[in-house]
């Protein structure tokens, strides 16, 4: 009985240890084989044998940067580091470097030379001119610049009135870490061209899979004023993408994307991908009906227009009767805001008329109120509707509107009765 025992125990030992060993040795293999996946996806180091004495320096001096470029498709097809920072003697803006003369930074002018329908249609769009002009304005355009800030849909008819008297408020040692590290996606280079590509392209492997990730986009759209992340993240198209979009083709050749690559939507699948039947864009309001970042949207001029294009994206994945339905539905919550935002103007032209607000902004508390009505949850409203945010529509944005046309009633009230103004 013991000798049986004792070979039983044996026995279980044994396929214990083999069972052990079969697991350790699948899990070695797998992860071998999840390293092998990842070294074949990411493309070879087109530098790694370079002898440009510029790859050779930049090795030693900064190695990250040239290890992202020899990995980009730019670097793949011999596009060299003077290709894009090298320029002549003198050029604006550039810095002698190594006996020649470099842009520590390539302006857009210098994309222009391979991308030229890209710059062209980024120029015209939001993220151009209009973009740099909402904070720091237009008086310091060129005849040239303000020529073409005039010619966008977005170019306001009176660019020299302040358009964000914050950012004159706050002051430089605030703003270079807040407005201007958005809105200089528009700013205009010393050599007259206009925009940061590399603010959604990010240095040095200019990723396809990077830039057309939501994620990209959060960096400036986010937060009370524009909260598109946030919104995206909560509608179904952003629940898509959180659970299922690893499997989606983020290297798809531009311009032949279809819901078998993206089968939910992202922003640049609706704003700028060539999808379905649409074409490439860099115009991002391109696909747009209304201005909804104003106080009181209004329609865009091309809007019919634009509409299709959207209506051509949507059409993908909805049938029409949902996608009209929709658009009707947006509409009118469009207008609803617009009128309480009226509203909100009617409520403070007694303290206008009658002299009771000062003419410095944002020097009182009724400044702030009147401004955030619209500028937060006005528009948090209007872009959580288009988006399918509900939570942002809602409580973040409907809310939070009629709680400040509330409060500013209130605070207007109390004015006139302290000036003795019969309300």
């Amino acid at each position: 009985m013991l000798n049986r025992s004792s070979g039983s125990r044996s026995l279980i030992v044994g396929l214990i240890a083999v069972i052990i060993v079969l697991g350790l040795t699948l899990i070695i293999t797998t992860i071998g084989l999840s390293r092998g996946t990842v070294e074949e996806t990411r493309r070879a180091n087109a530098l790694a044998n370079s002898k440009d004495e510029c790859v050779v320096c930049h090795a030693r001096t900064t190695p990250a940067i040239v290890t992202q470029y020899g990995h980009s498709t730019m670097a793949a097809d011999d596009v060299s580091c003077t290709d894009c920072h090298e320029v002549e003697n003198g050029y604006p803006g550039s810095v002698e470097h190594e006996g020649t003369w470099v842009l520590p930074s390539p302006s857009s002018a210098m994309c222009k030379k391979c991308h030229q329908n890209e710059v062209a249609q980024y120029s015209v769009s939001r993220h151009g001119l209009p973009a740099y002009v909402a904070f720091a304005g237009a008086q310091e355009l060129n005849p040239d610049l303000m020529a073409q800030y005039l010619r966008v849909s977005e170019g306001q008819p009176d660019p020299d009135r302040a358009r964000n008297d914050l950012y004159h408020i706050e002051g430089p040692e605030v703003t270079r870490f807040a407005c201007e590290f958005c809105h200089n996606i528009g700013k205009p280079a010393a050599d007259g061209s206009v925009g940061e590509c590399q603010q959604c392209h990010l240095r040095h492997e200019f990723s396809l899979e990077q830039a057309r990730k939501p994620e990209t986009c959060n960096a400036c759209h986010i937060g009370p004023d524009h909260p598109q992340f946030e919104i995206y993240q909560e509608s179904p198209h952003g629940i898509a993408y959180a659970t299922m979009g690893e499997a989606w083709n983020w290297d798809g050749e531009p311009g032949t994307l279809t819901s078998e690559d993206f089968p939910a939507a992202t922003c640049a699948i609706c704003h700028m991908s060539g999808f379905g039947g649409q074409s490439t864009t860099h115009d991002v309001g391109e696909r747009l009906s209304w201005f909804l970042f104003a106080s009181v949207s209004e329609r865009r001029p091309s809007w019919q227009d634009n509409q299709i294009r959207m209506k051509g994206v949507c059409g993908e994945c909805h049938n029409s009767n949902f996608i009209d339905a929709f658009y009707e539905d947006g509409d009118a919550l469009v207008g609803a805001v617009n009128e309480w935002v009226l509203q909100s103007r009617e409520i403070i032209k007694p303290l206008q008329e009658n002299g009771l607000m000062t003419a410095e902004p944002f020097d009182e508390p009724i400044d702030f109120v009147f401004f955030e009505l619209w500028h937060h949850w006005g528009r948090t409203a209007k872009f959580g509707a288009w988006m399918q945010g509900p939570d942002y529509t809602q409580w973040h944005g409907a809310y939070e509107l009629l709680s400040d046309l509330a409060e500013l009633e209130e605070m207007v009230q109390a004015k006139l009765e302290a000036a003795g103004i019969e309300p």
